[in-house]
């Protein structure tokens, strides 16, 4: 375990106010939700948040960071930011498919893709050698690109049959993950994880910051903003003719 003392830990309390926060208000968007498939959302939404919340105070405190000697090199490597994605994520991926109204078999392939990329992701961190840790970047990578293969196309095509109103939801919510989740691994192999090591540790830790703010709270806010679009979603009736 690595006490974090340096500037960079700004921006993980930035991080655990920021999840905290939107812990608290969509625990606040839930209240008064009574119908089982609509509290699934809130559920899910919640747990993200407030797992991530948790990571980030781990971090911030100097708990959930450690040393990883690449060659002669020592890599700081922020451990609990793996632990947070291998949960998170695939309630992310949960969420936008009971919007879709996903079968099983759909919702299954999603979580499994998801897991193989943060777990070889992990490797990757916590790989002793450039060349391997770029190995097991690309094949975390290549995990992705598969995953938003059947988010682009299995599970759109779900979304199709809802209501105008949830379908148009899910697009929203399906493109911000897209465009979010594709900039995870270019900011690893930019940092100083990766070998080009162009952005330094301060700035490649504001720059995940950003980004699972706006995978998470900025998700979570887009998706509560509307019972009555979840209520269409989660009412038989909501299919279009």
């Amino acid at each position: 375990m690595t006490t974090l003392v340096g500037p960079e830990s700004l921006w993980l309390w930035i991080g655990t106010i920021g999840m905290t926060l939107g812990t608290l208000y969509f625990i606040g968007r839930g209240r008064g939700v009574r119908d089982p498939k609509m509290q699934e959302f809130y559920i899910i939404t919640i747990f993200i948040t407030a797992i991530a919340a948790v990571m980030y105070f781990a971090m911030a405190t100097g708990f959930g960071v450690t040393e990883v000697m690449v060659g002669d090199q020592a890599l700081t490597i922020y451990w609990a930011r793996y632990a947070d994605w291998i949960f998170t994520t695939p309630l992310l991926l949960l969420d936008l498919a009971l919007l879709a109204g996903a079968n099983r078999n759909t919702i299954a392939t999603l979580i499994g893709l998801d897991v193989l990329m943060i777990g070889t992701g992990t490797i990757a961190a916590f790989a002793a050698t450039p060349g391997t840790r770029i190995a097991w970047w690309g094949i975390s990578t290549g995990a992705l690109l598969v995953l938003l293969y059947v988010l682009v196309g299995t599970l759109s095509q779900s979304a199709r049959n809802q209501s105008p109103e949830v379908a148009s939801l899910f697009s929203t919510l399906r493109n911000l993950l897209i465009v979010l989740w594709l900039l995870y691994p270019v900011v690893w192999i930019l940092g100083t994880e990766g070998t080009f090591g162009i952005l330094p540790l301060y700035w490649e830790t504001a720059a995940f910051m950003i980004l699972d703010l706006s995978a998470k709270v900025g998700f979570g806010v887009i998706l509560l903003r509307s019972r009555s679009v979840l209520e269409r979603a989660v009412t038989p009736s909501a299919a279009a003719v």
